[in-house]
């Protein structure tokens, strides 16, 4: 009796997968913007505010997913912006890689519906910037 439900029950399956019975999921805009900045002459400063932008001229209507601007080798600089908003501004964070490495190039992801690469750029460290974040002065 069991086999007997369960071969039912798997032949019923079938039977609508191959009929076209599922019901389709809804239709999702992809967005893929165009990244302006950083562009290979950018120069961020760590400790300081530095924006990513990006062309919204052919946004869809319904953006599928959230937004985040992923550093490479470090993690996540910002989230939770939306995509039709052209840019989002954050704290460079402290590197010491590129502290030890000052020629060494970064890269962004734009994280929405795909992920977009930015140009290489730089990633500067100033003592000066620092000094002055400790002593509440930044």
């Amino acid at each position: 009796m069991q086999f007997t439900t369960f071969f039912a029950t798997v032949a019923l399956s079938f039977i609508s997968v191959v009929s076209g019975a599922i019901i389709p999921r809804s239709a999702k805009d992809v967005f893929v913007p165009t990244i302006l900045t950083p562009t290979a002459d950018t120069i961020w400063v760590m400790g300081t505010n530095a924006s990513v932008t990006w062309k919204t001229d052919n946004a869809p209507v319904n953006i599928s997913n959230g937004a985040s601007v992923f550093l490479k080798g470090y993690g996540n600089l910002a989230q939770g912006f939306s995509l039709r908003d052209g840019s989002v501004t954050f704290e460079v964070p402290f590197l010491y890689s590129t502290v030890f490495n000052p020629e060494e190039k970064h890269q962004i992801i734009l994280f929405g519906d795909s992920g977009n690469d930015s140009a290489n750029f730089t990633i500067k460290f100033d003592p000066e910037v620092v000094v002055n974040k400790a002593l509440g002065k930044a």
